[in-house]
């Protein structure tokens, strides 16, 4: 959700009865503060930060988590045993996202308050196995005793309630927020998610950190590079710098990095977070209803 969860889309899905995240993967330092700051003048329920741990000026973010007493940091793309510990003494939640039972594991062994387990049908960074989230939720489960959230291609009612059924305690929603008017994502990235159909996103870019983008022209020069054998180091070269924030938040659709998930087939168009999060409870109920009364 980089570039696209500010304060803004955090504070109104914390108001609308959700955990708002800021993304702070695309964020400054003095940026983050002026977002965290922002967040708690625009809504009085909890709301957190993400924070990939792979980007640099980590311990400058995560000095500002503490100033500014943020309850509740998401970490991801990296060792949670990092900075657990040190966010744990200050009294904060820590929650870790991971992508395999392996890494499930290390963040329980760690003493993370909770896990996010991410199938491969997720937008942004994924896990180079490509297991999907309905086969990663149940395994997990199965590993940790913790609370478990799941991510990865959910993005309606229906989605929530079989991640559910497959053993976790809540859901993580990413690309069905994207196309909010909240998100600060630029509009043409926005009219871009709600037309893309089914089959147009693919996870590339392996050999440096896996990402689902939308193939438009820097995905294909992308995949061009990757079947004639290129080296990490020409992939690095060709994403360059501030690829993503080309994409997404300036609306360049044809040289940007344009980061969605498999749902995107699924979002048909741009509707404000309160409204999004009410029809996924909706759906998620009457799923829970119908199945009551399957009989088996």
């Amino acid at each position: 959700m980089i570039w696209c969860s500010g304060w803004e889309l955090a504070s109104a899905v914390s108001n609308a009865g959700g955990l708002g995240l800021i993304g702070s993967g695309s964020m400054y330092p003095e940026v983050l503060r002026e977002h965290i700051q922002k967040c708690k003048t625009t809504t009085n329920k909890p709301f957190g930060v993400n924070v990939p741990l792979l980007y640099p000026n980590i311990e400058e973010l995560m000095k500002i988590i503490v100033e500014e007493d943020v309850k509740i940091v998401f970490t991801s793309a990296g060792n949670p045993k990092t900075w657990t510990g040190f966010l744990k003494e200050k009294g904060i939640t820590v929650v870790h996202v991971v992508s395999n039972v392996k890494f499930a594991i290390k963040c329980q062994e760690t003493g993370v308050d909770a896990i996010v387990a991410e199938g491969f049908e997720a937008g942004g960074h994924n896990g180079r196995e490509e297991t999907t989230t309905m086969v990663l939720i149940p395994m997990v489960r199965k590993a940790v005793t913790i609370p478990l959230i799941a991510a990865g291609g959910i993005g309606t009612g229906a989605g929530m309630a079989a991640a559910f059924a497959l053993g976790a305690d809540g859901v993580q929603v990413g690309s069905r927020f994207v196309a909010t008017p909240e998100s600060s994502g630029h509009q043409n990235f926005k009219e871009a998610v709600i037309k893309t159909p089914e089959g147009e996103t693919q996870l590339t870019l392996k050999q440096l950190t896996p990402v689902r983008l939308i193939k438009n022209k820097f995905y294909k020069e992308v995949d061009a590079a990757e079947k004639r054998g290129a080296s990490a180091e020409e992939l690095q070269q060709l994403l360059g710098r501030a690829r993503a924030k080309k994409g997404m938040f300036e609306g360049d659709l044809e040289e940007g990095e344009l980061e969605i998930g498999q749902i995107s087939g699924a979002i048909t168009e741009i509707k404000p977070a309160a409204e999004v999060l009410k029809e996924i409870i909706e759906e998620f109920k009457a799923v829970q209803e119908r199945i009551s009364k399957t009989e088996m």
